[in-house]
């Protein structure tokens, strides 16, 4: 038994298919560029603010100096609202550099990478825990190495970290969260990095403070 299928509603069933697709397609393609443009915007001022703000406590430190007698104690961190900065993140050998904003929302991950709220934060004993998206801020960690160096840049001061170790683990580890008594860092990205879809895994790197200045 042959199936016949009349020639014309054939063509338009087809033209209108196409032109979903085509559709389709400008529409992920225009999602696309508005991601990359609003993060890439976001880091942007966000880098500007946190420069602004570092210059202004470096000259109320220094006045706050040049009046006193004893030299002033550091001031610790203090605890930031979700969607709040944190400071920035870089990786000198990696040529990683991104904003830290505090949460792991959907919409702080698209722009930003996260620190994951009630672990430590850098300047404290414990363990600072920071995640990224593996197809964006967080790609480069795909060629991070054993003593590679990390560094935190917050209002509270500057924080270094070097490379101890790199796992992967499943997505329901939460012991990578846990903390102890020595400063700690750990950047939590999804894995494979190529992988299509949801990535089975985490990829997990740790790091010991090795340092701060100011």
């Amino acid at each position: 038994m042959r199936l016949m299928v009349a020639g014309e509603p054939l063509r338009r069933i087809l033209w209108w298919t196409e032109r979903a697709l085509f559709a389709a397609g400008v529409l992920l393609l225009a999602w696309c560029a508005f991601v990359l443009v609003d993060a890439r915007i976001f880091q942007q001022g966000e880098r500007r603010r946190l420069e602004r703000l570092l210059t202004t406590r470096q000259e109320t430190n220094g006045e706050a100096r040049q009046s006193a007698s004893l030299p002033l104690p550091k001031a610790p961190p203090l605890p930031v609202a979700s969607g709040g900065l944190i400071g920035r993140i870089e990786i000198p050998r990696l040529g990683l550099s991104a904003i830290v904003i505090e949460g792991i929302g959907a919409t702080i991950l698209r722009r930003a990478v996260g620190h994951i709220p009630g672990t430590a934060l850098p300047g404290r004993p414990g363990n600072v825990c920071i995640s990224g998206h593996r197809d964006t801020f967080f790609r480069p960690l795909r060629n991070i190495r054993r003593n590679d160096v990390i560094t935190l840049t917050t209002l509270s001061g500057e924080y270094r970290y070097r490379v101890v170790s790199t796992r992967i683990v499943r997505p329901n580890n939460v012991a990578v969260l846990n903390s102890g008594g020595d400063e700690i860092l750990t950047l939590i990205t999804c894995y494979p990095f190529y992988f299509v879809g949801p990535a089975p895994t985490r990829y997990i790197v740790r790091a010991e403070r090795v340092g701060a200045t100011s």
